[in-house]
Order: structure tokens, then C-alpha cells, then sequence
């Protein structure tokens, strides 16, 4: 069969490669997802309980629900679903992070099936899953409605998607790229490129057009005085997360 057309650019999968064996050094060149890491499972465990009516104070809370966390680096948040008993397969298209990944929870006890593929080459493949994580992926992709397209045929009917970017501003240029790139060096020089942000408004036009229906956004917000992030209803100017479904 042939490989589905890729939105992939290959200099953004370079970039992730060069960084991999970083993953889980939580003071590393992924610092800040670390850092976010809490704030993004408090928004993601809260969207998938409420559309699929689980109680997250079941161990097992999402058993049975089949999870892809595409662009899954070395597996922050594969672990975290499949400890609440979700099948998950973890993609991503650099391949030097599957081997960590894999590592990393074979050492944690953890069953994931991690691929080194794309979201339009499984879609072709005709898998399907109940949650699609999408999570700071869409800003690197060569083609943001393809590859949201690619990932809507991922989904079953009733199916959600969390896709989470960076707005397209002054703000977010300071502090994604001056401030986390120059100033901080939480990231390497070119992580980003400011061109290829997406504004709330546009990512949620995206996802219609990719036959989704957004449902919710919310703000991550990184307090410096605390060093903490917190979900906010308002304050999108900089990262950003959305919630949508595929209906049936």
C-alpha cells in the first residue's frame, strides 16, 4: 500500500531527534513541558471523564477507551493514559524518540505501543480511537489542515480530540521565543518559528473545516513569581488548548 501524502517537515523532526534522549531530564531541554505537564493533564483527564462519564477516582478510570498521543516525544502523556488503564499507542515521527519512550515505560512497567509513523499513514492504515491527543504538534506540521484532516479520520464517531498550539501575537513572540529560546534557554535557538503559531480563532476554524466540532478552549497561563501554569478561561495570548469531538 502507499504511503499516505505526510504534512511532515522534516527539518521540525530534527530539531525533536536532536533533543531526544532529554525526555524525561525533567531540568533538560524539555523543561518547560514538565513544567506544563500537570496543568495539561488536569485539562485532558477532566475533557475525556466528562465526554466519556468516567470518575477519575477509579484507578482504572479510562479502561476500555483507546488512546493515539501523537507527536508522543518520549511519552509524558502516553504514561499518565495508560495509568488510567487506556489503551494507548504513542506516535511520533522522529524515530530516535520511540526507543526512549519505549525504555522509559518498560522500566516504569507500563504497556504502550509506541510507533515511529504519521498521523496521515495510520489514518490510511484506517486506525481509529476514541481520544486523539494532539498536543504542541500543529505549529511544526508543513500543512495544519491536512494533517487535523488526518487526524479527524482517526477518530470514531463520538470520538474527542485535544489539540493544544501557541497563539500568534507580540506576547507570544516575547515569551515562546525570546523569552523561552534567548533569554531562559529552556530550548534550543529555532525551536519555534513565530510564522507558523495559530490564533485561537484560527485553529478552531481548522478544526470545522477538518469536520470537527470544537466544544471548549481553555488558556495555559505560567505564572513567574510561582513557576507554576494554571488553566485559565480567558487568557489564551499565549499557550492554548481546545477540545473537539467528531460526531457521529
Amino acid at each position: 500500500m502507499q504511503a499516505a501524502q505526510s504534512t511532515i517537515d522534516p527539518a521540525e523532526v530534527a530539531k525533536f531527534e536532536a533533543m531526544a534522549a532529554e525526555w524525561w531530564d525533567p531540568n533538560g531541554k524539555f523543561k518547560p513541558l514538565h513544567m506544563l505537564n500537570p496543568c495539561r493533564l488536569d485539562y485532558i483527564t477532566a475533557q475525556i471523564a466528562a465526554e466519556f462519564e468516567r470518575d477519575l477516582g477509579h484507578r482504572a478510570a479510562f479502561a476500555g477507551l483507546r488512546v493515539l498521543d501523537i507527536g508522543c516525544g518520549g511519552g509524558l502523556l502516553s504514561e499518565p493514559m495508560a495509568r488510567l488503564g487506556a489503551n494507548v499507542v504513542g506516535a511520533d515521527a522522529a524515530p530516535r524518540n520511540i526507543p526512549v519512550a519505549q525504555v522509559h515505560a518498560a522500566q516504569s512497567g507500563l504497556d504502550i505501543d509506541y510507533r515511529h509513523t504519521t498521523a496521515e499513514d495510520m489514518a490510511a492504515a484506517g486506525e481509529q480511537f476514541d481520544v486523539v491527543l494532539n498536543m504542541e504538534v500543529v505549529e511544526h506540521v508543513t500543512d495544519p489542515l491536512a494533517y487535523l484532516t488526518a487526524c479527524q479520520r482517526l477518530l470514531r464517531p463520538g470520538g474527542l480530540m485535544l489539540c493544544s498550539t501557541i497563539n500568534r501575537n507580540a506576547k507570544s513572540y516575547a515569551m515562546a521565543i525570546l523569552g523561552a529560546e534567548y533569554v531562559m534557554r529552556w530550548l534550543p535557538k529555532g525551536t519555534h518559528d513565530w510564522a507558523k503559531f495559530i490564533t485561537p480563532d484560527e485553529l478552531y476554524e481548522l478544526l470545522r473545516q477538518a469536520g470537527l466540532d470544537p466544544v471548549d478552549r481553555k488558556g495555559f497561563v505560567f505564572n513567574p513569581v510561582t513557576w507554576q501554569w494554571r488553566l485559565s478561561d480567558r487568557d489564551l495570548s499565549v499557550n492554548y488548548v481546545t477540545a473537539s469531538v467528531k460526531r457521529g
